[in-house]
């Protein structure tokens, strides 16, 4: 699929770029500062885009309406309801009469134009207005078909939140997770995939074998995941634009978590022989397999630095499941975690300050973040059973599983995604059509590829 041309805008009339010119001279920086613990969202008006027919003003009302969810559900944007506002979409194609955002206390106002064109696209313009300030912000123009309305949407979303924050957006993300189904004894696991609101949600593979632990590629569209062929578990690569699978690798003992590296071209994972879990990396262009540790224990759950010089994993090579972190060749291993509880499932963030971990204290399981030198621990949820902790490319999100408990028995258990974000004031339940469980966080996704 094909996003088609992007360009950013300061303008769409000459008169407008004269505006333009002489505000910014004394520009006021609107800013969401989101280094406090609990942020007070930004209300935010979002108007649907002005159209030249029909068929693109449904496009146009759309658009904005997945605009206002995606800031909505970030926590850190108030969208303010369309009925009081006292401007149009067709009178905002200048400059806007500020006063009337003041009024219903905006402070910030996204309006913009979707125009259809004689190639069978769809231009659509977009722009970001400080009302206070009486400033333009930022806009961008994209030309596309109409199918790719949605996701246009979503690229604008994280523009606004990237200008207004300071960090980037990640609403032009996907979700790779494991569906599941069935009573408890005969568990049906399928990959699924769907963006990260949910929608466009489709099966990657038919529940005939058991999947588990799906994760993302940081350089291409391409899963590696676990599966069990014949009782027998492999490690698959799915490639996500052709639908091939191709198997990594079968080995001699159980193989558990495989994971990318920075670059793409190796994988880390855990294999057990002898009775002894230990990390292996495997390069994918010479599959060449490298032992990383060697120690009476179970290793697994490994995870690389976003440079790629250091693993995190979890271990019980001290008597207790802990997390550590070791170089890249499986050397300098230091143990981080000294907290009550047992730690596991440790992630490294994208911006390589935090690891998130999954910790289990008094028989509750908690979604956490530390340092990356251990200090600083912080809890962000707790329950009967929290786990897989999956990080937003921005790193400011993390999205895991949930268990819901039904019946005494377990019949009715339910298993459910959720998201939260660092402050553990925005948590949010991730609506799929039924269970799931084993999220994993894609790159941003470009269709323009």
């Amino acid at each position: 699929m094909m996003i088609g041309r992007v360009q950013k805008i300061s303008g769409f009339l000459m008169g407008l770029l004269l505006v333009l010119s002489v505000s910014n001279s004394a520009r006021a920086e609107l800013v969401i500062d989101i280094t406090q613990g609990n942020i007070e969202p930004m209300p935010i008006a979002i108007t649907d885009f002005y159209a030249d027919n029909e068929a693109t003003a449904k496009i146009g009302k759309q658009m904005a309406d997945v605009i206002r969810a995606d800031l909505e559900r970030s926590g850190l944007f108030a969208p303010i309801d369309p009925r009081a506002y006292l401007q149009q979409p067709k009178d905002l194609q200048a400059v806007p009469v500020f006063a009337n955002w003041r009024k219903i206390a905006a402070q910030a106002l996204s309006t913009g134009l979707v125009q259809a064109l004689g190639d069978g696209q769809i231009n659509v313009q977009f722009r970001l207005w400080d009302v206070f300030a009486e400033q333009h912000l930022t806009g961008i123009q994209y030309t596309t078909p109409p199918s790719n309305w949605r996701w246009t949407a979503h690229l604008i979303a994280d523009e606004i939140y990237k200008r207004l924050t300071g960090e980037d957006g990640y609403f032009s993300t996907r979700i790779v997770y494991v569906s599941e189904s069935g009573p408890a004894d005969r568990r049906v696991k399928r990959l699924a995939i769907m963006d990260q609101d949910g929608e466009n949600h489709q099966f990657l593979t038919s529940g005939n074998e058991l999947v588990l632990t799906p994760r993302y590629s940081p350089t291409q569209q391409v899963l590696t995941y676990l599966s069990y062929f014949n009782n027998k578990p492999r490690v698959y690569l799915y490639n996500l634009d052709t639908g091939q699978q191709e198997i990594l690798g079968e080995f001699p003992g159980m193989t558990f978590a495989p994971r990318f590296s920075p670059s793409g071209n190796q994988v880390v994972m855990s294999m057990a022989q002898d009775g002894n879990s230990e990390i292996y990396l495997m390069d994918l262009r010479t599959r060449e397999l490298k032992r990383l540790t060697n120690y009476a224990g179970i290793d697994t759950a490994p995870s690389f630095s976003p440079d790629g010089t250091q693993i995190t994993f979890e271990s019980d090579r001290g008597g207790r499941q802990q997390i550590y972190v070791m170089d890249a060749d499986g050397s300098n291993v230091k143990r981080i975690s000294f907290g009550s509880g047992n730690y596991g499932t440790p992630v490294w963030s994208p911006r390589g300050d935090l690891i998130a971990f999954t910790k289990l204290t008094g028989g509750q399981f908690s979604i956490g973040v530390m340092r990356t030198d251990g200090s600083q621990e912080r809890i962000l949820t707790e329950g009967f059973h929290n786990e897989g902790p999956t990080w937003a490319p921005n790193g400011r999100v993390l999205m895991f599983f949930r268990q819901i408990q039904g019946k005494n028995d377990g019949t009715s258990d339910k298993v459910r995604l959720w998201s939260v974000d660092l402050t553990g004031y925005n948590e949010r339940e991730v609506i799929t059509p039924g269970d799931g469980s084993d999220p994993a966080w894609s790159p941003p996704y470009n269709l323009n590829r």
